[in-house]
């Protein structure tokens, strides 16, 4: 692959991102459709809590076990296995909604075999990424994936509102499950060259991957950063709705916010692939202390226009930071551990946010929001600006000029030969958010 040829271009890409795109779009329609599916058939929210309960608690706690078996074994393999477990998990689910009396019992099962099933597919991403496009074009195919997967949440909801009043909740599981044998589908025809690491135990494996987490000071101390953004996310989604509905006019106002963050979000993945930062980590990072704008306006009560454009510029910053993030990593660490920080970052991520969601409500009922709102504003701002501290923040370069330039072409055939993906284990980047 030339270093400008469009990764689009590449065949094996194309099929990593059809695959990618199709399972994120229904994997969108899916959480409108759950809350309505389980409060009709309980009308409880702590069954709606017990649900996705089952599905975070495996995941959280399985997470890094996936980050091993994604170097160990070939990581397509995984994700194609993976994608088999959660269609039949949703498709159970949708298929217990279908039936006059559905039980909870169920389709908590299910949702904790798909919690299970995730834990092992999300540290493949990333491997899978820099196993299918070469280092110079990883930004663009990056943000590619970002683009599509945040349109797919734009149209999602939607999508589930239709499913629901038409022809009922089940079919939005039931479409799910089938994005998910179609990116299995187009998985089976993906071949990519994978050279596992030295076979050790496994905590060897997870201790030499948290070594490569603590060894770079701009990763673990982003990661710190992205934390918080995660935990303070969760007390925006928590205290906003009440916010904007009782002091800034109305149930329209956070829709209104909802909408223009998902906007924002796609702008940034948009801007992401033209904009070429010579400190990307720098920039992104700052990015995200934008957060804490949206955060401020709720808790001054600030005027609605205000307060819905600042969300907006906030998510700009996430938009631009999780392609900017996932080709920095690609870049810098080695092919045979991407997995397993891979799997750290989620693991941070998704911790954080029940925190927020616990902490917030407790903290509103003693001081009121405006005073938890305020806090968070300013450790977000913190604790995301203050990665600039760390010199390896300020030191990673340009994502487009670093990286590997090594022919990473795949086809729906044999792989073609080409070299490893670089990265430097000496050098000193959720989610990502």
């Amino acid at each position: 692959m030339t270093p400008t040829q469009h990764p689009l271009r590449l065949r094996g890409f194309r099929l990593l991102f059809l695959g990618r795109s199709i399972s994120t779009l229904g994997d969108a329609v899916v959480p409108a459709a759950l809350a309505i599916a389980v409060t009709r058939a309980t009308g409880s929210s702590g069954a709606l809590a017990l649900v996705l309960g089952c599905a975070m608690v495996p995941r959280l706690l399985l997470l890094p076990l996936g980050g091993v078996v994604g170097d160990r074994v070939d990581p397509r393999l995984v994700a194609l296995v993976t994608d088999l477990v959660r269609a039949a998990a949703q498709l159970a689910v949708g298929l217990e909604l279908l039936t006059d009396e559905p039980r909870l019992a169920p389709i908590a099962a299910a949702s904790a075999v798909g919690g299970i099933a995730s834990a092992f597919a999300m540290p493949t991403a990333t491997p899978l990424v820099a196993a299918t496009v070469a280092g110079p074009q990883r930004m663009r195919a990056n943000a590619l994936l970002a683009s599509a997967a945040n349109v797919a949440r734009l149209g999602g909801p939607a999508l589930a509102g239709l499913l629901v009043w038409t022809v009922g909740p089940g079919w939005a599981f039931l479409l799910d499950g089938a994005s998910f044998l179609v990116s299995a589908a187009l998985l089976t025809r993906l071949r990519v060259q994978h050279t596992p690491g030295e076979r050790r135990s496994l905590r060897t494996d997870l201790l030499h991957g948290w070594s490569e987490v603590r060894s770079r000071d701009w990763y673990w101390t982003s990661l710190i950063g992205h934390g918080v953004w995660n935990g303070a996310a969760a007390v925006l989604l928590t205290l906003g709705p009440l916010v904007a509905t009782r002091q800034l006019g109305g149930d329209g106002v956070w829709i209104a916010m909802t909408q223009a963050a998902a906007c924002g979000v796609l702008a940034g993945s948009l801007l992401a692939g033209r904009y070429r930062p010579r400190r990307p980590v720098l920039v992104a990072n700052l990015g995200l202390a934008l957060y804490a704008l949206p955060l401020a306006a709720l808790a001054v009560a600030a005027p609605a226009p205000v307060t819905v454009a600042a969300y907006a510029l906030a998510m700009t910053g996430l938009g631009f930071l999780n392609p900017v993030w996932q080709t920095v990593v690609q870049q810098e660490f080695p092919a045979q551990v991407l997995a397993r920080v891979t799997s750290y970052d989620w693991l941070l991520s998704l911790a954080a946010a029940p925190l927020g969601y616990t902490l917030a409500p407790l903290a509103a009922d003693a001081w009121g929001s405006t005073g938890p709102l305020l806090v968070t504003a300013v450790l977000v701002a913190l604790a995301c600006a203050g990665t600039a501290a760390a010199p390896g923040v300020r030191r990673i370069g340009r994502v487009a000029e670093a990286g590997s330039t090594a022919s990473a072409e795949v086809t729906g055939g044999r792989p073609a030969d080409r070299e490893a993906p670089a990265g430097a284990v000496g050098r000193n980047p959720t989610i990502r958010s």
